[in-house]
This record gives C-alpha cells, sequence and structure tokens, in this order.
C-alpha cells in the first residue's frame, strides 16, 4: 500500500482533534520503514544537494515511531496560547517552522465560512513569518481555500491548477520552489486523490488542519508532498483572531461554530467538515469587541448551522434551559441537552455596540425558538433578515432530502416569522432534479416560490456527492437536461417574485451601510440595507445629520438614508438624502 493511503486509511479511524498534529509525522514514519522506494512521491524539486537531503532524513530516522504516537496519544495535549511557538517535531528545526519572509498568495472559493477560514489560515501563517501578496507572480506560496458542495466547484479547483502549472514549472532556479497547497473541504473530501492527481500540489489542509499549516509548509520544503486532513471533534480556532484580508472592509465574518449534525441526505458538509461544535461564547464576544474597535460596522455570525449553537465550554452551562425546535420540525439526531443556545449568544453580541449591524448565517429552519424571533424584532442592530433554506417545496422530496420538516410546517414557520418580524426579508435556497423527483414535486417548489415571495435566493441544479447519504441509497436519476431545465424555470419565478417582493420598497426610505464605489458606475455608490439588498444611488454631497449644517459624500462605513426609487430582483436604486447613524435612523425607517 503507498504510504500516504495508510495515514489516510488511519487518520478516517483516528477522529480525535490532538491527533491532528502528528498526521504527517505518520506518513513520514510510514516512508522511513517502507519498502517502497521514495520516488513513489516524487518531487518536482529533487535538486537539492545530497547533504541536505540526508541530514533531514537521519532527523527523520530518529524520530518517534508509530508506537510511540499511539501510547501519546491518549493524552490529549494542553493548547498553546497564540503567543507560544510550539515545539518543532523531531525531524524539523524551529528554523524550518518559520516562514522567513516568504510571501503567501490566498485564493478563496466558495461560501463564507470560507473566506473566514482564510482569514483563520493567514492569522496562524502571519505569526510563523510569513508575508501577504496580492501579486500572483511574486508568491513564494499560493494556497487555494476551496469547496466540495458541488461537482462544479471542485472543476474550478481542477482548472484554477491547470492554470497555476506553467508558473511553478517556469520558475526560476534563483528563486526559491513555488509551493502550492490546496486548504479546506476538498482537500478533506478528495485526500489523496489530489496528491496523486496533480502532482505539482505539495500540502493539503483539510478544514481542521490549519495550525498545522507551518509545520506542512517546512516539510514541503524538504521537496516532498504534505498532509493534514483530520477531523476534529473539538477545533474551533476560538484562540486565533482572523486577519481581515481587506483593509478597507465595512463588515466582517465571525465563525461561532463548525461542522453539522443534520446529516441531510444530499450534503457533503458533515463528511467535511465534520460534527457540530460551537465556539466559548466569551471567545465570540472578544473577537466582535475588537472588530468594533477597529470601526467595522457589520458582523455575520457564521456556522454550517448558526441557530444550533451551543455552547457547552463550562460545567454550569449544562443547566442552561433547553429551547423548542420551531413546530412541526424534527431532528436526525438524538435530542441535545444544556449549554448556552444561539438566543443568549445573539443577545449579548447585538450589546456590544448599538451602531453595528449583526446578520447570521446559515440557519437551519428547526431552530427558530419563539425567543430568537422576539430577540431579532426587539433590537434595531439585528438586521430584520431571516435566511430560510427550503430545498424543496414537496414534502415527498423534503422527507428523501432527510430535512425533517414537511412544506406545510415550513409554511406555518413562514407565517410566523412574518408575523413576529413585520417587514422582514427573506432569502432561501432551494435544489433542482434531486433523485426521484417528478415533474408535479417540481411545479410544486415552483409554487412554494410564488407563494413565499422571496426578497434573495440561492438556487442550483443538484449534484450528487460520494459519502452522502444519497449517494449510496438514492438514485440520481434526473437527466442533467431535466435539471436545468427545471432550474431555469425556478429562476425565471424567483426573479419575477422577487421584483415584486422588492418593488415593495419603491417611495419608502432606507437605511444603508456605504461599501464602496459602485461596480457598474464610477459615479455612484453601493450599499446594503437591513434586509441585505444591494442599494444604488448617487454619490453627491449630502446633509450630515450627525453634524447639523454639515455637508458631506458618504465613505465606505457610513450609513445614509436614501429614498427607494426602483426595483429589480437583485437591486434597489434611489437617491441619498442624508447621513446618519443606526440608532436616530429609526424615525425615517
Amino acid at each position: 500500500m503507498h504510504p500516504l493511503q495508510c495515514v489516510l486509511r488511519a487518520q478516517r479511524c483516528l477522529r480525535r482533534g490532538p491527533l491532528a498534529s502528528v498526521s504527517w509525522l505518520l506518513l513520514r514514519t510510514c516512508r522511513a520503514h517502507s519498502s517502497v522506494p521514495s520516488s513513489v512521491c516524487p518531487s518536482p524539486e529533487r535538486q537539492q544537494e545530497d547533504g541536505v537531503w540526508k541530514d533531514f532524513s537521519s532527523r527523520l530516522a530518529t524520530g518517534p515511531t508509530f508506537q510511540d504516537f499511539l501510547r501519546s496519544a491518549s493524552v490529549p495535549p494542553e493548547q498553546p496560547s497564540s503567543s507560544e511557538v510550539e515545539d518543532p517535531p523531531p525531524y524539523l528545526t524551529v528554523d524550518e517552522l518559520l516562514g522567513r519572509q516568504r510571501r503567501v498568495y490566498l485564493e478563496t472559493y466558495g461560501c463564507q465560512m470560507n473566506v473566514n477560514d482564510t482569514e483563520i489560515a493567514w492569522s496562524i501563517l502571519q505569526k510563523s513569518g510569513y508575508l501577504r501578496t496580492s501579486d500572483l507572480q511574486e508568491a513564494d506560496v499560493i494556497l487555494l481555500v476551496t469547496c466540495s458542495i458541488r461537482e462544479k466547484a471542485e472543476q474550478t479547483i481542477w482548472n484554477r491548477l491547470h492554470q497555476l502549472k506553467p508558473l511553478k514549472s517556469k520558475r526560476l532556479r534563483s528563486r526559491v520552489p513555488l509551493r502550492i497547497g490546496i486548504l479546506g473541504c476538498m482537500a478533506e473530501r478528495l485526500k489523496e486523490e489530489i496528491l496523486n492527481r496533480e502532482k505539482m500540489v505539495d500540502i493539503l489542509a483539510g478544514p481542521d488542519a490549519y495550525r498545522d499549516l507551518p509545520r506542512l509548509l517546512a516539510v514541503a520544503e524538504s521537496g516532498q508532498q504534505a498532509a493534514n486532513v483530520l477531523l476534529s471533534l473539538d477545533e474551533t480556532y476560538a484562540d486565533v483572531m482572523p486577519v481581515q484580508t481587506s483593509p478597507s472592509a465595512t463588515s466582517a465574518f465571525v465563525s461561532i461554530m463548525r461542522g453539522c449534525d443534520n446529516m441531510c441526505s444530499y450534503c457533503i458538509v458533515p463528511f467535511t467538515r465534520g460534527r457540530e461544535r460551537s465556539r466559548p461564547v466569551a471567545s465570540i464576544l472578544e473577537e466582535v469587541r475588537k472588530l468594533s474597535e477597529q470601526g467595522l460596522k457589520e458582523v455575520t455570525l457564521l456556522g454550517q448551522n448558526v441557530n444550533s449553537f451551543r455552547d457547552n465550554s463550562e460545567v454550569q452551562f449544562n443547566n442552561a434551559v433547553s429551547t423548542n425546535l420551531s413546530r412541526g420540525f424534527s431532528t436526525n439526531y438524538k435530542a441535545k441537552q444544556g449549554g448556552l443556545r444561539f438566543a443568549h449568544l445573539l443577545d449579548q453580541v447585538s450589546r456590544i455596540d448599538p451602531e453595528m449591524r449583526i446578520r447570521f448565517t446559515s440557519p437551519h429552519p428547526k431552530d427558530f425558538p419563539d425567543e430568537v424571533l422576539q430577540l431579532i424584532h426587539e433590537r434595531d442592530n439585528i438586521c430584520k433578515q431571516i435566511h430560510l433554506p427550503a430545498q424543496s417545496g414537496s414534502s415527498r422530496v423534503l422527507e428523501a432530502m432527510r430535512r425533517g420538516y414537511s412544506r406545510e410546517a415550513y409554511v406555518e414557520l413562514i407565517q410566523h416569522i412574518k408575523e413576529s418580524i413585520p417587514g422582514v426579508s427573506l432569502s432561501s435556497d432551494f435544489i433542482a432534479g434531486f433523485c426521484g423527483e417528478t415533474e408535479e414535486d417540481h411545479l410544486q417548489t415552483v409554487s412554494l416560490l410564488r407563494e413565499v415571495r422571496y426578497n434573495i435566493g440561492f438556487l442550483f441544479a443538484y449534484s450528487m456527492r460520494q459519502k452522502t447519504r444519497a449517494y449510496h441509497r438514492l438514485k440520481d436519476d434526473i437527466p442533467e437536461e431535466v435539471k436545468l431545465r427545471r432550474l431555469e424555470e425556478l429562476i425565471t419565478v424567483f426573479r419575477e417574485e422577487a421584483t415584486k417582493a422588492n418593488k415593495s420598497f419603491v417611495g419608502c426610505t432606507q437605511l444603508v451601510l456605504v461599501e464602496g464605489p459602485s461596480k457598474r458606475s464610477a459615479t455612484d455608490l453601493c450599499g446594503r440595507n437591513d434586509g441585505n439588498l444591494k442599494v444604488i444611488f448617487a454619490d453627491v454631497e449630502m446633509e450630515d445629520a450627525t453634524d447639523s449644517g454639515l455637508r458631506v459624500r458618504a465613505q465606505p462605513g457610513d450609513y445614509v438614508l436614501v429614498k427607494i426609487t426602483s426595483a429589480s430582483s437583485q437591486t434597489l436604486k434611489g437617491h441619498v438624502l442624508c447621513k446618519t447613524t443606526l440608532k436616530d435612523s429609526t424615525a425615517y425607517c
């Protein structure tokens, strides 16, 4: 068996977070005692001096054995503080773990969680002495933070690797070798397939292995491929402060939990990001306070199942009062007890800065108890916008998807939310052409789009993923052309209904958080309203209501009042009235 396959198979059995720190050590130990020649994993740069390579190999050979690893794995090591430097493994020196000002180029694909993961990865590398570059040509390390939710997302990465191949092969000998890494869900899902298919890839790091990046890159400097794709039951990066990748940003993502326990039959997330685990409330509040001090005006709380948040980090939290599921909803897992829930966290976060907007995504419809809805209604700085992924309008398909609710229960929840939060903006996800979907099922989804009239929608054709329940138990029996036809029909209906919903804003005044210049016009600015709709308005002088008599132009991070004059399915347009504050705007909106 290939040594890398040996390790990756061992990793699938060893599921605890503390084992992540020695995943590559396992691989190196396998190689050291294997009869498989080293050429099995050939290096694109085998031109090192023999003395250097022999020195590395000799240090590696004196390292711990597989049995040493198993003996020590039973006692989880204490997590070092952010200010401490971890002791290097026996086969590396402290200097080899340092970045030595090598330049890192990061590309992010996929969801908001990947944006946050990019900031976490960069925070870890920055502390190890790496520099950030936005110029691909000057990069010494290229890291792609990847997505696996659909086949198209993975194909995008394969295409990108093909584009990067000349950059690596034509690297000047006078420069340090270029290293390329795959991070995130695609690394977790495909594992050794990536290394076997693309020899140009030097490192793999799954979503729970970003702390290991300095060591993986150090091993790659020896000319070997390096991988850590071990999922953790407790890694939340609570002690890692993400570094904002855009210095002019007005908003930020704050990860509050990772993983998912829902096990919907179509979804790969539980297999690429692991089981649910939540950050301690205290660490989340600290991060939000720091973002407020930096002047950011909007925070989005992130999680694969964000409103299932449950902080059990303190013993006393286990006595917390349990919250109920949305009426008519069920779970695919055993009921959980205790812990500080999402309503508590949302309450505490919203109190930090009354001038900071709070959003959250992506929730599951089952976890919207009344206390969450009441809090959204009461707090001016919690956005009146809720994402409610429906996936289908057919109860039969929803059952096959293992969503835990019927169409009737979902519609009842929608009505309850609209009654609890007047003027709420709604968004949703839909999948076209799931396994066994009939034309009648499809038409029920069309009718749900018309009935609810969402403001924002995310619609996709079904893409079967290996490892999922659907892959093992259902048949992907809808022809691709039928999927695409149904998707187009859903998109058409969504746009029609969203246009009608958004036209209700015409003539109204909206509070808009300015993001910057419009991408389509140098004379316009753009921002987002409370409902997360994009608002376009002219960049002109206006009254500053916070400083009577002063006239100013809007800047990123400003709150402005905009009177809406037109609307489409995706955008509102209007003319700016004045600069204001979130607190004062309530008198106008």
